[in-house]
């Protein structure tokens, strides 16, 4: 058998989760030196891109500008997308380890974190998680539907995915129509009755996950006037001396302008957007119909624990009249079947990528949130993915990997045909992209985009 890496057996890897991680490990395969790698991408979706395409709110149009360094990467020789297949139901890592030498996992955190009070589980209270996928079109949560015909939400969390949802409720409609969010969502939010939004943080304005644009974006929304208490936008002395030995630039110009909004008197403005801080939901009470009436608020006070600030609840409580809440306090990954799995950590356990565990012993690895748990922002993939690679071009040169039964493409091929019934390809989802951005043409939009498996079918003419 001649070396893997070399023109008669180039090294066969299996990426599973087509997501800005998966994207950019191919994309470092590909482009190394060392030997010659093709690359399969698969995802359980028909078409790529992961959350960049069903988690970017669709007022941020910049950032999906990245998709365009992944279509390079899909432009390179040796690289293969199959979209509607999914890891654990069509394919499994048998399956794999019979036709690759590697395979390597980015399929992200895909579940949130509970809030785990009393009374979550009411009608209106939500997944900010399952509400994002929704209204960016996301082919698995077009069924759902968000109760928007009450006046008062709260958003619980001051992370990004916090911040795009206030935003987007908080939006006017004429702006939403410039985006590429799913029509449904278009209608729904057209309708909505939402008046008040309070996005809640169980911290300060120092420790906030929002970054210093994110806000300053919040202050300058064209229908909806921004508050903050300001009592809760001073920070108190614990987080004084905190940002004294550990701030930086950034979080001060972020405090700096959470700060500007205690000072603001209201336009007029539709809606009104409230900064609270140093709260924790404690109850959502019933409002006697099974729906959310109101939340019980807990006020915290913030103690160092080693060189964290942790918020320590209070003996003050009060009362805050929302009837929607939105949870939006993290993610969780989920375990594979087949691969460990830390419940604690809610990832996949690995060495720099390289999965470790009870039955695993070489030529599986991870990238992405499944890897090191929901931090950072897109672009902390591409080093992330980096280092895995390179313990994946170590792994192939030491001869550390699956021992394939056939490595030929067409092999690969024929299993697909007969576990799954309709496999889409790179050059099918390049055709679905030019068919959603001419219709979003024809109505002044980015694109207006494909919501089901179906109706991708249709228009591919199957």
């Amino acid at each position: 058998m001649a070396t893997i890496g070399s023109v008669e057996n180039p090294a066969r890897i299996a990426i599973i989760g087509a997501g800005p991680a998966g994207f950019y490990a191919a994309g470092h395969l590909l482009r190394q030196k060392s030997m010659i790698v093709t690359v399969d991408l698969f995802d359980k979706l028909p078409v790529p891109y992961g959350l960049v395409r069903s988690g970017v709110a669709p007022d941020h149009q910049k950032i999906k500008n990245v998709t365009r360094v992944y279509a390079k990467t899909a432009a390179q020789d040796g690289f293969r997308f199959f979209g509607n297949v999914e890891y654990g139901a069509d394919i499994h890592l048998q399956d794999l380890k019979r036709h690759y030498h590697q395979v390597y996992f980015s399929t992200g955190a895909q579940v949130d974190r509970r809030l785990n009070v009393p009374g979550e589980d009411l009608d209106r209270s939500y997944s900010a998680t399952d509400f994002v996928a929704w209204y960016n079109g996301h082919p698995d949560y077009r069924h759902l539907e968000f109760d928007l015909s009450r006046r008062c939400v709260a958003v619980v969390g001051v992370g990004n995915v916090a911040v795009d949802v206030c935003r987007i409720l908080c939006r006017t409609i004429d702006e939403l129509r410039k985006t590429d969010i799913a029509d449904y969502a278009l209608e729904a939010l057209a309708e909505s009755k939402v008046r008040e939004v309070y996005m809640l943080g169980r911290r300060g304005p120092a420790q906030a996950a929002f970054t210093h644009p994110e806000a300053k974006e919040l202050g300058q929304l064209p229908g909806a006037d921004i508050a903050v208490p300001e009592a809760e936008a001073q920070l108190d002395p614990v987080s004084e001396a905190w940002m004294s030995a550990n701030g930086d630039r950034l979080t001060t110009k972020k405090v700096e302008i959470v700060q500007s909004f205690a000072r603001q008197s209201g336009e007029g403005k539709p809606r009104l957007l409230t900064l609270r801080f140093l709260v924790s939901p404690e109850i959502l009470h019933d409002d006697g119909s099974g729906g959310v009436g109101s939340l019980t608020l807990r006020r915290n006070v913030l103690v160092e624990q080693g060189s964290r600030l942790s918020p320590q609840p209070t003996d003050i409580t009060e009362e805050l009249p929302a009837e929607v809440v939105f949870r939006s306090v993290g993610y969780r990954g989920v375990a594979l079947p087949g691969l460990p799995f830390r419940e604690d950590w809610a990832v996949i356990p690995s060495d720099q990528g390289r999965v470790s565990g009870d039955g695993v012993t070489c030529g599986v690895y991870v990238g992405g949130w499944i890897k090191r748990g929901p931090t950072g922002v897109i672009g902390t993939n591409k080093p992330d993915a980096q280092e895995t690679v390179r313990c994946m071009l170590e792994d192939l040169a030491a001869g550390h990997s699956f021992n394939p039964e056939s490595t030929t493409p067409e092999s690969v091929n024929h299993l697909l045909q007969r576990r799954c019934e309709c496999v889409l390809s790179w050059e099918d989802w390049v055709e679905l992209d030019h068919l959603e951005i001419a219709a979003g043409e024809a109505q002044g939009r980015p694109r207006v985009k494909f919501i089901s498996t179906e109706s991708m079918l249709k228009a591919l003419g199957r």
